[in-house]
């Protein structure tokens, strides 16, 4: 029988309790959300929304075609100018996905006989992207620089190092600033995932690169979702203006892919600017991690101490993780749920988003809850 493969498949996944499951959520969920990336609280906020209407009122429902055919707007030009503006780069390229800005960046800057070096703790988009790039790809242990000086010492060829800036399972921070001296010594670019950082970290939220004073280097190039702290969809890639167009000439999923959504680029644009003019939502973010990881411990719990706004907490075995998350569940809580092989390190745990719109009330009925139904 065709296909008929997946059946084996699904009877492996569910023997070993690691069966994946759509659970739509209505759009007034009585939940108390810590499980979604809505770091800033914006997604819902009334500007973002109304960006978003007007872009689709203005532009339509979609792009109506790729990015160098007509599906670009004079909106996605002016959400590229603020996004780089904003971040302090040259300039930047929004695509309709963060993990196509991730495949388009590692892809188009690892050409055939050049070296990758990618950090172990890297997202499922940057692995993808080593996967797919015509260079050859070393793995080297997590967060480590002088594993990163080893791996590219061995090439003499163009290289490339590919991170991200704050790991989503712990919610830890690469060390850039050793990242960049690494790379530098060999000559080196260097490519950093900004997802978890953006939003939340930098002056402003002006993102992790901008904070270890990185912003503008012209060997430094760095990717961001728009679907994370600025409450939106889409992705993008910032550095020179030379990648920048290369990436035009040469990423797929930039030339291939249908452009970002207007009523995406509008919601963005009014998060960003929204965020320009708020910018004590990136420390109320870091504040509020900080508070659920000290409360988190106190209660008797292992928890990580977040360098961003992602704080994970350890759960026995995979098992108690999915029955933890759901013990939370009924009791009014959202929380994520990360076990093997979604982790590299294969421990489970609950994954919590440290939201800047959090009450201390609501700071508290979460941990109360976490104990309360701890395994």
């Amino acid at each position: 029988m065709a296909f008929g493969w997946i059946d084996e498949q699904a009877d492996v996944r569910r023997r070993a309790g690691l069966v994946r499951t759509l659970r739509p959520r209505p759009a007034d969920s009585p939940l108390l959300d810590l499980a979604s990336n809505d770091y800033l609280g914006l997604a819902r906020h009334p500007e973002v929304t109304d960006g978003a209407a007007a872009a689709a009122r203005a532009w339509g429902g979609g792009s109506t075609g790729s990015r160098l055919v007509t599906g670009t707007t004079e909106l996605h030009t002016e959400l590229e100018r603020e996004l780089a503006d904003f971040c302090g780069f040259e300039a930047a390229l929004v695509f309709s996905s963060g993990y196509a800005a991730n495949l388009a960046a590692v892809t188009a800057l690892a050409p055939h006989g050049s070296l990758i070096v990618s950090d172990a703790g890297n997202h499922a988009s940057l692995i993808d992207g080593c996967r797919l790039a015509r260079g050859a790809t070393q793995v080297v242990g997590h967060a480590d620089p002088e594993a990163v000086r080893k791996a590219l010492a061995t090439h003499a060829g163009e290289a490339v190092l590919v991170s991200d800036t704050v790991f989503s399972v712990d919610g830890d921070a690469a060390p850039l600033t050793e990242f960049a001296a690494a790379c530098r010594e060999h000559g080196a670019g260097l490519v950093v995932d900004d997802a978890h950082g953006l939003g939340v970290l930098g002056p402003g939220g002006r993102g992790a690169p901008h904070a270890a004073g990185l912003a503008g280097a012209d060997d430094v190039v760095v990717t961001a979702t728009l679907s994370k702290s600025l409450g939106s969809q889409g992705g993008a890639v910032l550095g020179p203006a030379r990648v920048v167009e290369h990436l035009v000439n040469a990423a797929r999923t930039f030339i291939f892919d249908t452009g970002l959504a207007p009523a995406a680029a509008g919601a963005a644009l009014a998060a960003l600017r929204l965020l320009r003019r708020e910018p004590e939502r990136a420390a109320r973010a870091r504040t509020v991690a900080n508070e659920l990881h000290a409360r988190l411990t106190a209660a008797g719990l292992e928890a990580v101490r977040p360098d961003a706004a992602v704080v994970s907490v350890r759960a026995p075995s995979p098992e108690n993780a999915v029955r933890w998350a759901a013990d939370c569940r009924a009791a009014g809580l959202a929380v994520g749920c990360f076990r093997p092989p979604s982790v590299p390190d294969g421990i489970s745990r609950l994954r919590l988003t440290a939201r800047a719109d959090l009450s201390e009330a609501q700071i508290e009925r979460a941990v109360g809850v976490i104990g309360e139904t701890r395994p």
